[in-house]
């Protein structure tokens, strides 16, 4: 009987949607509380005995994967499907027959997927008229609203920050409510985070460095015809505006490799969480970033395990400092049990170069090799041996590390940014563990 590969368990925390839900997952991870447990090619289902007289009736279809339980948790995936995730991957749920439960769920999900198919391609293209005079107006608006921030950018620079403690942060918001209007929604989150900025220790040096990057922004908002075009379309990302996924995966650049997935970082901001997932091509060194979105409480997309390889074409989106991708063909994630790194100043010198084609970076990834967690100056960092270190970002918490360390170097990969490094994973004894 054909049955898909267990997952390990590093990729099954990684669903979790919380580490309470992680928790309480691993503690159902045992055969005692399971009946009518069994793996597919396509699916792996089980009776999880509760408080209640009826067992819940739990399954996993493990392609997308999506979840079914008939526990009232609203989390997604709930502590039942992560435990019998988490039961499957320790080689504790046999082979068997779909029951007619599960084959009736998995149906079921295949007629949606085929219904939607159909009813994009009824239809039909899209009216390129009526998008063209769409873009139009929203240039048109977006320009507007460009020309409004750099007076007012000019202006307030111009007289200075006295007084801004008090009321600056409210008339940052302000404008930025006005670049929502102009649908430049690139430059309405500069200005919502440079708000945030205000009252903290050193702000006026750090809103000056912001306020700064939206001028250079706004200015080569100004000149989009003159730029180089790869340029030109990262100023209009920065700006906000999106590129269709069919077009990238029509005509954006195509990398194949074999991707280490080094990393995974989740964040929630105006109610959507988001994910950015990263990877590096062994073969050819080049980093890329896949980006998943979901409204609170929904999964995001669990596909791309930390600390597993995984051989795929990748098509990038446009830009001077292309990183963003799509998945446009994949293999399966195997475990990574190691991975090599480079020293901090190869990391620093590879982010100088992306910064000199993108100066709006906000996040790099590094992959280190060698490095010791240590503490300086009422701080934390990681170190080499001759002492140099990349600091931690403060909200970082390193005892993880420090217990997987015990003072020996390891292999840590992380998001660089001017806050400092934050880690996500770290190898350590032949496997992967995510920070």
């Amino acid at each position: 009987m054909v049955t898909a590969v267990p997952w390990t368990a590093e990729r099954v925390a990684g669903l979790a949607p919380d580490p309470a839900s992680e928790k309480a997952g691993r503690a159902l991870a045992t055969p005692a509380r399971w009946s009518g447990a069994g793996a597919s090619e396509d699916a792996v289902w089980g009776f999880c005995r509760g408080s209640g007289k009826k067992p819940y009736q739990t399954c996993v279809e493990l392609a997308e994967p999506a979840f079914r339980c008939s526990c009232p948790s609203r989390k997604f995936p709930c502590k039942h499907a992560l435990g019998l995730l988490l039961l499957w991957a320790a080689g504790q749920v046999d082979a068997a027959e779909p029951p007619e439960w599960v084959h009736t769920w998995l149906a079921e999900r295949a007629d949606r997927a085929r219904r939607a198919e159909k009813r994009a391609e009824a239809a039909g293209p899209k009216d390129e008229e009526a998008a063209a005079r769409r873009a139009a107006e929203r240039a048109a608006r977006v320009e507007g609203g460009v020309a409004e921030l750099k007076v007012w950018l000019t202006d307030r620079i111009g007289a200075g920050f006295a007084g801004f403690e008090r009321t600056g942060g409210e008339e940052l918001r302000t404008v930025a409510a006005r670049m929502v209007d102009a649908q430049a929604s690139g430059l309405a989150g500069g200005l919502r985070r440079a708000a945030g900025l205000v009252g903290r220790r050193d702000w006026p040096e750090a809103l000056l460095a912001e306020l700064s990057q939206l001028y250079l922004l706004a200015d080569a908002a100004t000149r989009l015809d003159s730029l180089p075009p790869a340029l030109a379309e990262t100023v209009r990302t920065r700006l906000g505006f999106s590129v269709e996924t069919a077009r990238v995966l029509e005509s954006g650049e195509r990398v194949a490799d074999e991707w280490l997935i080094t990393g995974a970082a989740d964040e929630e901001n105006d109610r959507l969480l988001t994910r950015r997932t990263w990877l590096r091509g062994l073969a050819t060194g080049r980093d890329a970033l896949v980006l998943s979105f979901a409204p609170p409480g929904r999964p995001l997309d669990a596909t791309l395990p930390p600390g597993h390889r995984l051989t795929a074409h990748l098509a990038f989106y446009p830009g001077a400092a292309p990183m963003r991708a799509l998945v446009a063909e994949r293999g399966i994630p195997l475990p990574s049990p190691t991975a090599e790194g480079g020293s901090i100043a190869d990391a620093l010198a590879a982010h100088a170069r992306a910064m000199a084609a993108d100066p709006w970076l906000e996040r790099w990834p590094v992959l280190l090799s060698g490095v010791t967690p240590a503490e300086h100056a009422g701080g934390w960092c990681l170190s080499e041996p001759d002492g140099t270190a990349l600091p931690l970002v403060p909200s970082a918490f390193p005892w993880s590390l420090l217990a997987l360390s015990a003072g020996r170097p390891l292999t840590v990969a992380g998001e660089w940014s001017q806050a400092g490094l934050r880690p996500l994973t770290c190898w350590h004894e032949g496997r992967a563990v995510r920070l």
